[in-house]
């Protein structure tokens, strides 16, 4: 099993780390300074929420005409691109006199380009690290994004206790510049992994991987009972009020300590078969959550419980395993696309949930009734999970020609 220093050794991975670092952190900034811009300008919760979630509705619209873009880009090209729209789209949202739904079509702006590059980095990490570093490499990267959104919001907080949410904008920009010259300067430039037009491939190869009997159900167990336990977490801030900072913080530490314990200290024979515990793992603690246990109780329940998102690990091990090499970046970019709009989606059931609920414990009966549909959909999808057992790699299309 390789270590951190021999992953970190690999020149392009550095490189693509870096990047990787500040693209999150522009990110996380731009994220914020939007949210507080759209709360001040408009007075309203739902388009605040609109402008931090719904991104990735989106996304998931045109992910099916462009995400074959993964493949059919140059890798490098790709990741310039996407820093090249990231700048333009915090550097617009500086302009003066903006409404709302011009905010929104810059914020739209941005993730039509993720849809087409938003399995890229994924399916370039697979080129660069030997197959049996994949999981240490990306439960890496995962602690990347995690520390980010750590670090980007408090740093953020303590920004715009001092400047204008513009400013935020303007350094998201800076640090977006900074993410493309990284992968100009760092990254080989490899060629693309497929050829052909780019609707077309995209429908194509979607409707292959997600009718598959083998890739369908990795997809599945990927994206709903995670989708669903983030609704739960969506409830944090009515639960427990001024303090679901703290929730959400050892949410953080949870998540950041079950990537590194699955992907650098537990072997890929024994990690594979943590799938469904992990899976459970995810759910089982929001069910004390009817009890109302106090903020420091259910600190340490929702830390437990964010050790459960590291099944993403072996998941995402088996899909590279079963998908030919020049369809990783499209089969990638549909698994990060369902994945948030997953969320998305459980975090609107949740509310909805929570509100359906009467008496003081509304919040904590929502939640556990979303951790009890997240344990049944993982059993559900247990047989089908058997199916990606074998070593063989998926009969997946073949690329297509031009």
């Amino acid at each position: 099993m390789m270590t951190y220093r021999e992953i970190f050794g690999i020149r392009e991975f550095r490189a693509l780390f870096v990047a990787r670092l500040f693209t999150m952190t522009g990110v996380v900034l731009s994220s914020l300074a939007l949210g507080t811009v759209m709360y001040h300008e408009t007075g309203s919760p739902f388009l605040t929420a609109i402008s931090l979630f719904g991104g990735p509705l989106v996304q998931l619209i045109t992910a099916r005409y462009l995400l074959a873009s993964s493949d059919l880009l140059r890798p490098r090209t790709a990741m310039i691109f996407m820093a090249s729209v990231s700048t333009a789209t915090a550097a617009a949202q500086t302009l003066p006199g903006l409404r709302w739904w011009m905010r929104f079509l810059i914020l739209a702006g941005g993730y039509v380009a993720m849809a087409a590059t938003s399995g890229t980095v994924i399916a370039l990490l697979s080129d660069i690290v030997p197959r049996d570093a994949f999981v240490l490499a990306r439960a890496t990267m995962n602690i990347t994004v995690g520390g980010m959104q750590i670090i980007g919001n408090g740093v953020g907080a303590v920004l715009l206790a001092l400047v204008s949410p513009s400013w935020l904008f303007g350094i998201a920009a800076m640090v977006s510049i900074t993410a493309g010259v990284m992968a100009r300067t760092g990254l080989s430039d490899r060629p693309p992994r497929a050829t052909g037009k780019i609707v077309e491939r995209s429908r194509r190869v979607n409707r292959e991987l997600l009718t598959s009997p083998v890739i369908q159900p990795l997809y599945l167990m990927m994206w709903v009972p995670n989708g669903l336990v983030v609704g739960c977490e969506a409830l944090f801030i009515p639960y427990a009020r001024d303090h679901a900072g703290y929730l959400l913080a050892a949410g953080a530490v949870g998540m950041l300590a079950g990537d590194i314990a699955v992907g650098r200290f537990i072997p890929e024979t024994l990690r594979d078969r943590l799938i469904l515990p992990l899976r459970a793992l995810l759910a089982v603690p929001f069910l004390v959550f009817p009890l109302e246990p106090p903020v420091p109780v259910a600190a340490v329940l929702v830390g437990i419980s964010a050790f459960g998102y590291s099944a993403s690990l072996p998941l995402q091990e088996r899909l590279v395993g079963k998908t030919r090499a020049e369809v990783h970046g499209q089969a990638f970019g549909l698994s990060s696309t369902g994945l948030m709009v997953g969320q998305a989606l459980g975090a609107v059931l949740a509310g909805g949930i929570a509100q359906l609920f009467a008496g003081a414990r509304s919040v904590g009966w929502a939640m556990a009734t979303m951790a009890v549909m997240s344990l049944l959909v993982t059993l559900v999808l247990r047989r089908g999970l058997q199916r990606s057992d074998g070593r063989e790699a998926h009969d997946c299309p073949e690329p297509e020609q031009a």
